[in-house]
């Protein structure tokens, strides 16, 4: 992956999967991390419409070497 880029808001949700699945972690697992229900975690990766970018976020930071910054949500590698 590239230091940095742009990606659109739509795009958070299968980036948190992504990292997720990486990481090793259930949703179940996923859920207790961030302290919410295992369905907000489902809506956060399989609906991007949901408006849960702050949790996809969180997801994203927890479970790789990644830092997202917005509105315009630039990922790069952590320094």
């Amino acid at each position: 992956m590239p230091k940095e880029r742009l990606v659109p808001e739509r795009e958070l949700a299968a980036l948190a999967k992504r990292c997720r699945k990486r990481a090793g972690k259930t949703r179940a697992q996923a859920a207790r991390d961030m302290g919410v229900s295992q369905t907000s975690v489902f809506q956060a990766e399989e609906m991007p419409t949901q408006a849960l970018a702050k949790l996809r976020v969180r997801m994203i930071e927890a479970y790789s070497g990644l830092e997202v910054t917005g509105p315009l949500f630039r990922v790069r590698g952590r320094e």
